[in-house]
């Protein structure tokens, strides 16, 4: 594998599986900035805000800081101040989807809104969903942080933000419009955040339906970590392969 300027480095699945780290991970990332190499860690994960994320990092060795985390909650809440400025949001999600939302500087609201934004949502009611359902019917544009269909935890899969998100979509019959990987929009975002060029950069990931997509579609080389989502059998599924395949990230050695 030859070495890359900057590194856009998943975290479920990747470098952590609910609360313990996955072999290698912490090592290669802090290998990575002993050599001074750019890295930003893109999650799809909306749910804690990216200071939390950095303590947890912190908390299982990693040398890092709050500014190398990008979420798809930042992302998103980015991309609706751009979009909708004057549109009031109807939040589903946890801490923080509502921190970016609030930093950005957008207002709140439970009754008709003008966007309804959906991230992961531990704590989902149907009333939550009914009343966003009713939102959406009513014309409220509708954002979904990303369609990740499950995650990878301690005790095993369970649904993700792409799960809930598709009980709206089947009770509406509108299609969201998605911010997380393997949109663009992340993507671009992430790219302009780390400060480097796409052929200098290698996207780093389990899933191959999210973090490895995101890389063929924006043409920026991919190595899928056989940690998390994608298995090597479903690789069999697909056309278009990786640029790398390991195991787990023990196995990098950073030139």
């Amino acid at each position: 594998m030859k070495g890359y300027d900057g590194y856009l480095i998943d975290l479920d699945g990747t470098v952590y599986r609910g609360k313990e780290e996955i072999e290698g991970a912490i090592d290669f990332i802090n290998d990575l900035k002993k050599q001074n190499r750019k890295l930003l860690f893109i999650t799809n994960n909306s749910s804690m805000r990216k200071e939390r994320i950095a303590e947890k990092l912190q908390s299982l060795g990693a040398e890092v800081t709050s500014e190398e985390i990008f979420t798809s909650a930042i992302a998103t809440a980015a991309f609706i101040a751009e979009t909708f400025p004057n549109d009031k949001v109807m939040i589903i999600g946890e801490e923080g989807l509502y921190q970016a939302i609030k930093e950005k500087g957008l207002d709140t609201t439970q009754e008709d809104p003008g966007v309804v934004v959906m991230g992961i949502d531990r704590d989902i009611t149907y009333e939550k969903l009914a009343k966003a359902s009713i939102a959406i019917q009513n014309g409220a544009h509708f954002i979904s942080t990303n369609p990740d269909l499950v995650v990878p935890t301690d005790i095993g899969m369970v649904p993700a933000n792409g799960s809930l998100t598709a009980v709206l979509t089947k009770s509406t019959g509108v299609n969201p419009i998605f911010i997380g990987k393997p949109e663009s929009e992340m993507i671009d975002q992430a790219l302009k955040h780390l400060g480097t060029q796409k052929e200098n950069t290698l996207i780093i990931g389990d899933n191959y339906e999210t973090d490895i997509l995101t890389g063929i579609r924006a043409g920026i080389d991919t190595l899928l970590v056989l940690t998390g989502v994608t298995s090597r059998k479903e690789l069999e599924n697909f056309k278009v392969m990786p640029t790398y395949i390991l195991e787990n990230l023990d196995e990098i050695k950073v030139k």
